[in-house]
């Protein structure tokens, strides 16, 4: 299998909370859900997956590099989307997205050249001068997946991407979110709590609970039950 993630009995605990229970799998690239409730350990395993939390114990790779070994080597190929807004609400659209792309390794011509370009594929052209602060709920989100793009990665990792969104903005983003994955090439983990919006892009599974792999496969072998 050419998997883009592979993970051995990775274990995250915060105290005598276990958020990651000995999670072992192999994420093959391409569109895959990661579907859970919440509180299942999604967003950790994401944070461990990109060396922003340290695991407890097991080990992993993401595109080949050892998570606890080459942390700064792996962001370099990974685009991430946040949960959580993470925005300098001062500065324009071009101007994050510039900087994203500048922490990602890119020169600073080629990081202004690429913010450009990502911000028009989002819709935000028009917008791209206008404080992020300012922004509506959708345009934010949007600026996070084009910060997340920039780079042009290899891998995107998407958490709760349609959080907050209303059925207009939630069909663009997802539509948006399938094209880089089937036009642009981009393996794609998709977060989610929503089993609708893992189906709209994805074509591939992984069900997680209580921090552990309980089901994986094609999509419609799981709804068969041959999964």
């Amino acid at each position: 299998m050419d998997s883009a993630i592979s993970l051995d009995r990775l274990t995250k605990d915060y105290g005598t909370r276990r958020a990651l229970d000995a999670m072992t799998v192999e994420i093959p690239r391409g569109r895959v859900g990661l579907l859970g409730p919440n509180g299942a350990g999604k967003s950790t395993l994401i944070k461990c997956l990109l060396g922003l939390v340290k695991p407890t114990s097991g080990k992993g790779t993401v595109l080949g590099f050892d998570i606890a070994k080459r942390p700064l080597a792996l962001r370099e190929r990974v685009g991430y989307f946040p949960e959580v807004d993470c925005h300098l609400p001062d500065v324009s659209g071009a101007e994050l997205v510039t900087l994203m792309g500048e922490l990602a390794g890119l020169p600073r011509s080629d990081s202004i050249r690429r913010a450009h370009e990502v911000l028009d594929y989002v819709g935000l052209g028009e917008e791209r001068y206008r404080p992020v602060g300012g922004y509506s709920t959708g345009m934010r989100q949007r600026a996070k997946l084009a910060q997340a793009i920039v780079h042009d990665p290899q891998l995107l990792l998407l958490d709760e991407p349609t959080n907050g969104l209303d059925p207009v903005s939630r069909e663009m983003m997802l539509a948006l979110i399938r094209e880089l994955g089937e036009k642009h090439g981009m393996a794609i983990v998709y977060s989610s709590h929503l089993l609708a919006d893992v189906e709209r892009v994805c074509d591939q599974v992984v069900i997680v609970r209580g921090g552990t792999v309980i089901a994986q496969g094609r999509l419609e072998d799981l709804r068969k039950g041959e999964g």
